[in-house]
């Protein structure tokens, strides 16, 4: 029944895809995020339906008068020398085979990340796009909370089958980057029912973070908590809020969670840790040695032992930034990090322009919560092989849409609000230059 279910719902968005393509930038988000068809057990657990949506898609596009160009963006250049390079890697990669599957799937994600830049133009779209990642990434977080309270804590939660986030730690990240958006819907809702669910969604979503049991999640939660903090206006209520939820966890977890937990920073004693320091020291030594890095999946005993890492078992980085070094070398590794820290500046800059415009408070503070999202990422990423996550690119990409739709707005809305000021200002330099006892 729930093979027949996920197939007509999938083959009934083709003619709405065909006729309107950014929809399947959203049938695609849901396919990608929550893979329905995984919660399947006959013949749709293993159809290719994002691919069938993707062709349509491409179709659609094809088909379509719009004339659709990426914006010029100085995020866009280093975004499109960065896949370049990744190809100019995979050409010459330690394992040409194993690189080159993995950077096809790469360029599947960026295909869409770009498909999103080209079609997602308005800021309607912008929030179904939101509202369907928070859905179907949702989902598992606050089922995953719901396991993690009625079971006392004392099992991972996990996220869908088959996807980069099935692993506990990649779930918990994801889960954290989600939670800003699910803040972003409460405050801006799109119907007065989600008002007043999504409180819940979101307590729950951060008891699935913390029921995944990763050690890296809990760093990222204090990263993202304390910036959060830092920003909001009601200082002294978050603050409540975080100890309030900091003691209900500590009382219901179970003692294996706070002895897994008190293992934080104690690399020395914890083989994981270990195991990831010497992946790091393989990226920089490859990283090192050769311009292009090992290129990806390099992670073998061999190469190891080529490039000084006397190990019994290779593991891969275990971090979007040690990952990057190691796959693309440091040219790989500066435009990653470039990357973030263009989105982080870009999404700075829409702050300050949509600062005093009351009208697009929507705009200013979905910036602010994808800044949190992106640290969620960069923070939780340090411990994980998510660099490629789909999540991260599509933060990219709504940085990018909001660039372009806050430049064509702060051009006339803020030349509007300077004509507006010159005859206030006018009549102050007039009361300035009356002479005393003038009237």
């Amino acid at each position: 029944m729930r093979d027949i279910l996920v197939t007509l719902m999938v083959f009934a968005t083709l003619p709405y895809i065909f006729r309107n393509p950014w929809y399947g930038v959203l049938v695609w988000s849901w396919l990608s995020y929550m893979n329905p068809h995984r919660m399947a057990y006959g013949f749709a657990y293993t159809m290719p339906f994002a691919q069938i949506v993707a062709i349509v898609l491409l179709v659609a596009m094809l088909a379509s008068r719009e004339k659709l160009t990426l914006p010029s963006n100085r995020l866009v250049t280093v975004w499109i020398a960065l896949l370049v390079w990744l190809g100019i890697c995979t050409s010459v990669a330690l394992n040409p085979e194993g690189a080159m599957d993995a950077y096809i799937k790469i360029l599947k994600i960026q295909a869409i990340t770009a498909v999103t830049i080209l079609l997602m133009k308005d800021f309607q779209k912008l929030n179904q796009l939101i509202w369907v990642i928070v859905f179907s990434i949702g989902f598992f977080s606050v089922k995953g909370g719901v396991f993690t309270i009625t079971s006392g804590g004392g099992f991972h939660v996990l996220g869908p089958d088959g996807t980069d986030i099935f692993e506990n730690n990649a779930l918990a990240v994801a889960v954290l980057m989600i939670i800003p958006l699910m803040v972003y819907l409460n405050k801006f809702p799109p119907h007065p029912l989600v008002k007043k669910i999504m409180p819940f969604c979101i307590a729950l979503s951060m008891f699935a973070v913390v029921g995944s049991q990763s050690r890296g999640a809990i760093l990222a939660i204090a990263a993202v908590g304390i910036f959060f903090w830092w920003k909001t206006k009601n200082k002294f209520v978050t603050a409540v809020a975080f100890v309030v939820f900091s003691a209900v966890v500590m009382l219901i977890m179970p003692k294996s969670w706070h002895d897994r937990m008190g293992t934080i920073g104690e690399y020395q004693q914890d083989s994981s840790a270990n195991q990831r320091l010497d992946a790091w020291q393989y990226s920089f030594n490859v990283a090192s040695a050769r311009l292009t890095g090992g290129g990806f999946n390099s992670w073998s005993l061999e190469n190891y032992h080529r490039y000084g890492v006397p190990v019994n078992e290779p593991f891969a980085a275990h971090s979007i930034y040690f990952g990057a070094m190691g796959d693309s070398g440091w040219p790989g590794f500066v435009l990653f990090t470039t990357i973030l820290f263009l989105v982080w500046r870009q999404l700075g800059r829409v702050i300050d322009v949509t600062e005093d415009i009351p009208e697009r408070a929507d705009y200013n503070f979905l910036a602010r919560m994808l800044q949190i999202s992106l640290i969620a990422f960069m923070a939780g990423g340090a411990f994980l092989s998510l660099a490629w996550f789909d999540l991260a690119w599509h933060i990219m990409a709504m940085t990018i849409v909001l660039t372009q739709l806050t430049q064509g707005i702060s051009e006339k809305e803020s030349g509007t609000k300077r004509v507006q000021e010159l005859p206030n200002r006018a009549g102050a330099y007039r009361r300035r230059r009356r002479l005393p006892g003038k009237s």
